[in-house]
C-alpha cells in the first residue's frame, strides 16, 4: 500500500497550513526580488547568426519578427536517432504564444540538430512552435550551452540584438506549468531526487 500523509484534525491541519503559508509568502517575496534584479541586468551585444529554418535561412534578428523581445530555447542535440527527453517535455509545454506577443515577446527554438531532423520531430510531435537549426554555427557555444539546453532572452534596438538573460537546468525547469502544479500535489513530482517522506511513490526523472 502506498504511504499517505498523516491524518490530523481540522485545527491541526489549519495550523500546519498557516505555518507553510508564512514560508510560501517569504519565497514569493524573494522571487519578486529576484525578478526585479533580473530586470536590472545589463545587456551585451550579440553577434549576427544565420540559422537553417524550415523555409530557408533565417537570422537571429528575423526570429524576433516584429517583436522587441525574443525568448530562444536551445534544444539539446543528442545524436541522429535520439531526442532529449527533458527538452521534449519542455517543448510540450510551450503554447499560447499569442499571449507572449501581447507583451512584445517572440518565441523560437533552435538546436544543433540538422534542420531535417528537427522538422521530422516537430511533425511527429505535432508542434507548431517556431524552430530553426543552429547546426554549423557557433551560436550554442557562444551562448554557453555546452552541448546542453538553455533559455536565452534577447532584446533588440532596431536591428541590433542584445542578450539580456540566460538560464539552464532548474532555471528552465521552473518555467513548466505541470512541474509547478505537481510541486503542490501530495506526492509531488514523484521523482527520485525529491525530498519526500518515506514510502512516497518515486521513479527516475526520465524513467
Amino acid at each position: 500500500m502506498t504511504a499517505m500523509p498523516t491524518v490530523v484534525s481540522a485545527e491541526e491541519w489549519e495550523k500546519a497550513r498557516a505555518e507553510l503559508l508564512v514560508a510560501e509568502k517569504a519565497a514569493t517575496r524573494e522571487q519578486d526580488r529576484l525578478a526585479a534584479q533580473r530586470r536590472r541586468l545589463p545587456m551585451v551585444e550579440f553577434g549576427e547568426y544565420t540559422f537553417a529554418g524550415p523555409d530557408g535561412p533565417v537570422t537571429l534578428r528575423e526570429l524576433f519578427g516584429d517583436q522587441p523581445q525574443l525568448a530562444l530555447y536551445q534544444f539539446m542535440h543528442s545524436g541522429p536517432d535520439h531526442f532529449c527527453p527533458g527538452c521534449t517535455h519542455f517543448t510540450k509545454h510551450v503554447g499560447n504564444l499569442d499571449l507572449l506577443e501581447r507583451s512584445g515577446v517572440a518565441w523560437a527554438t533552435v538546436s544543433d540538430m540538422p534542420i531535417d531532423q528537427m522538422a521530422g520531430y516537430w511533425t511527429k510531435m505535432g508542434w507548431d512552435v517556431p524552430f530553426a537549426s543552429s547546426a554549423g554555427t557557433s551560436f550554442s557555444a557562444d551562448c554557453g550551452a555546452g552541448g546542453g539546453f538553455l533559455l536565452n532572452m534577447f532584446l533588440r534596438d532596431g536591428d541590433t540584438v542584445y542578450r539580456t538573460y540566460s538560464t539552464g537546468s532548474r532555471g528552465v525547469d521552473r518555467l513548466l506549468f505541470v512541474n509547478h502544479l505537481l510541486d503542490h500535489a501530495p506526492y509531488g513530482r514523484q521523482e527520485d531526487w525529491e525530498d519526500s517522506p518515506e514510502g512516497w511513490p518515486q521513479e527516475p526523472t526520465y524513467g
